[in-house]
């Protein structure tokens, strides 16, 4: 008889993409199905609502901060909100936050109460007790601990720092199981008060198509395509053949993709820095009409940005060219799913440095444009201590400067310190240790 795969309460937020894109590789572990905290079956219209207005006023600021004066100024305030205070000198850094008493107080009123007397009594046949509860945002965790969810609780943290309201009320005490990306969270979490022992640092859980199981085929296939576009001209790999070859393949293994090279642009979850995207398709226009370069524009699940980049797609007479795509999909799973795919052939990842961040994993080197918030700005830091991402220079020029870090191989080192120092086996660590209790954790943990 075949062995029942162990389950769990997989729940996430439906706010942007980060938490759910964290959830995403749990697919085949979550007990039916993610739950979304701010809109399961069951919650309250109150809950719903208290959830949908800081979401929409997320989005609206985000989507508009690049507005003179009334834009910058209303996300200042949203973003001081959110702050991450410098990390040295080490001090205690456990007092509340207001974030976090705001989210205190949400939680007093009941929010998340229906969910967590509905998953207490939730007990799949053959087990005593509820399943272990993993949250990808704090929130649930929280509610989950204050109305006594009778199985672990755990919390898997989505960026390279974290603000104090990812620590819980109260720290100290808290029973929490935290699955941190990197060892500085963990560093942060126990200025907040959280117990060293109830802090794991597994990596952020990539996708596990990605990756191709412990043996990490796929990742590693993958690299090896990539490393040809990225390095046209083979300085990278006549200087670094050494380097390659201990941790990848012999070099003449290295050829020529049948594809192009190929850039993946992504909007992040609220709309923003969209104009970007019509940058590249302007001023990449030749080499995509060349089929010399192709183009990935990301509108995730938004409908209003897919319909932006179908209309410039119109404007440049690119509609018809096979080599710019517009990924859309109508819910964030099956975007997820149909992203992840195209990235096994894409080179050139370039966004925000948000939870995406984390995906330089897969030998993918980064291009970030601004950052937005605390979180954001310390996601770009550690991109750059790996080594795996470099900011863009001005998106107007992106015709020179691209073809001149290509032709120095800047970008497949980028790649290669980003397979070699980015975690990636974040998912089957988080598995291991939820699931089947066996302590999984990345051993070679460097500062960052």
């Amino acid at each position: 008889m075949t062995k029942q795969k162990q389950k769990m309460h997989v729940v996430a937020v439906d706010m942007g993409y980060g938490h759910q894109r964290a959830a995403y590789p749990f697919l085949d572990s979550a007990y039916r199905d993610v739950i979304n905290a701010n809109h399961y079956q069951g919650i309250s219209k109150a809950e719903q609502n208290s959830w949908e207005s800081g979401r929409k006023w997320y989005e609206i600021i985000s989507r508009f901060k690049g507005l003179p004066f009334v834009g910058e100024a209303a996300f200042a305030i949203m973003d001081h909100f959110q702050k991450i205070d410098p990390f040295y000198p080490k001090r205690d850094l456990s007092k509340p936050s207001q974030q976090l008493k705001y989210f205190q107080k949400q939680i007093k009123r009941g929010m998340g109460k229906d969910l967590i007397d509905d998953l207490n009594k939730r007990i799949p046949k053959g087990h005593k007790t509820p399943l272990p509860f993993l949250a990808t945002f704090f929130v649930p965790a929280y509610f989950a601990e204050y109305y006594g969810y009778k199985g672990k609780i755990y919390c898997v943290v989505c960026d390279a720092d974290v603000a104090r309201a990812w620590a819980p009320y109260y720290s100290k005490t808290s029973k929490i199981v935290y699955l941190a990306p990197n060892k500085r969270t963990k560093s942060r979490l126990q200025l907040y008060g959280v117990k060293s022992s109830n802090i794991h640092v597994t990596g952020f859980p990539l996708p596990k198509e990605n990756i191709g199981g412990p043996s990490q085929r796929v990742v590693k296939a993958d690299l090896r395509d990539r490393l040809y576009n990225l390095d046209p001209k083979g300085v990278y790999r006549k200087k670094y053949a050494k380097h390659i070859e201990d941790y990848l393949c012999p070099t003449k293994n290295i050829k020529k993709p049948k594809r192009p090279l190929t850039i993946t642009f992504a909007v992040g979850g609220a709309g923003a820095q969209r104009e970007l995207g019509i940058t590249l398709l302007k001023r990449l226009h030749k080499d995509l009409k060349k089929n010399n370069i192709r183009l990935n524009l990301v509108a995730g699940v938004r409908n209003d940005v897919y319909l932006y980049f179908q209309k410039a797609l119109k404007e440049y007479c690119l509609d018809n060219c096979g080599a710019v795509r517009v990924i859309y999909a109508e819910d964030k799973m099956s975007y997820f799913k149909v992203f992840n795919k195209i990235l096994r052939k894409t080179d050139i990842l370039w966004t925000k440095p948000s939870e995406l961040t984390f995906y330089s994993g897969l030998g993918i080197p980064i291009i970030m444009s601004e950052p937005i918030g605390y979180q954001e700005r310390y996601n770009r830091g550690w991109l750059f201590a790996i080594g795996a991402g470099v900011d863009s220079l001005n998106p107007e020029y992106v015709d020179e400067w691209l073809f001149d870090w290509l032709d120095s191989g800047w970008l497949a080192e980028a790649a290669m310190e980003g397979f070699l120092d980015a975690p990636r086996m974040g998912a089957y660590n988080i598995e291991n240790i939820v699931l089947r209790n066996k302590i999984s954790e990345i051993e070679d943990v460097h500062l960052l």
